[in-house]
């Protein structure tokens, strides 16, 4: 088994692509107005609007409403992104510390309320 990929339901895909273009610095393959793709490393991260998602499984997600899963990046130095980051307009949740697990991190949140982690590992 391989997790491949984790989408985001959003009210409006164009926003939090931009936004994530801007934090991932990775281009956003768009597919329509309503579904936007980041290939990162193996895996993907999409974007997809919650009325398309709507007409496929009704009632089943409600956008800018998650309290439970985080987003983590691995980076090469989690220090240097929060430095870059803390140019930009962001909601704050942690900033970079040592983990009991052995890695430095911090945590912020996109634009509707999901919880981003970027992570070094500490040698």
């Amino acid at each position: 088994m391989n997790l491949t990929n984790c989408c985001i339901i959003t009210n409006d895909v164009k926003r939090l692509s931009e936004f994530y273009e801007k934090v991932l610095q990775i281009q956003a393959e768009f597919y329509g107005e309503d579904y936007a793709v980041f290939r990162v490393g193996d895996n993907m991260l999409s974007v997809f609007d919650l009325k398309a998602h709507e007409s496929i499984a009704p009632g089943s997600a409600q956008a800018e409403s998650n309290k439970s899963i985080i987003l983590e990046f691995n980076v090469e130095n989690v220090d240097e992104e929060y430095e870059r980051l803390k140019e930009m307009n962001i909601d704050w949740v942690k900033e970079p510390t040592i983990q009991p697990w052995g890695s430095r991190s911090f945590y912020l949140r996109d634009i509707d309320g999901n919880i981003i982690s970027f992570y070094t590992h500490i040698k």
